[in-house]
């Protein structure tokens, strides 16, 4: 473990703290999502990951599973409401407005049960 220095401010010593370097990744929309909730809701959280240097790998791996999630959830709530390939060919507009009721519910699942966690 590195020593930690101090600098004085006024009166007091304070830490001379630095986030570690990592590196930079693109942030798909859940790992964004997460971010924002976490800078929000859970900052000591927040704060704990980006000082471990955690942070990234942690949205990173929010992202995957959200993801994953969200295939799985669209995939058996179209199956069990009848939206397939044969009502896509019958009639488009209606596949369409069901597909799109079927991922707004998913997200909305993936937000209470992954994000905001």
């Amino acid at each position: 473990m590195a020593a930690i220095t101090y600098s004085r401010q006024g009166d007091y010593l304070l830490p001379n703290l630095t986030i570690p370097e990592g590196e930079e990744v693109h942030l798909g929309k859940y790992a964004y999502l997460r971010k924002q909730y976490l800078m929000k809701n859970r900052y000591g959280m927040y704060l704990n990951l980006l000082t471990a240097g955690t942070l990234n790998q942690h949205l990173i791996q929010t992202e995957e599973e959200a993801q994953n999630r969200m295939e799985t959830l669209i995939q058996q709530m179209a199956e069990n409401e009848g939206v397939t390939e044969e009502l896509k060919a019958r009639d488009q507009m209606e596949w369409i407005g069901r597909m799109n009721n079927i991922r707004q519910r998913a997200q909305e699942i993936v937000r209470n049960e992954i994000l905001e966690n």
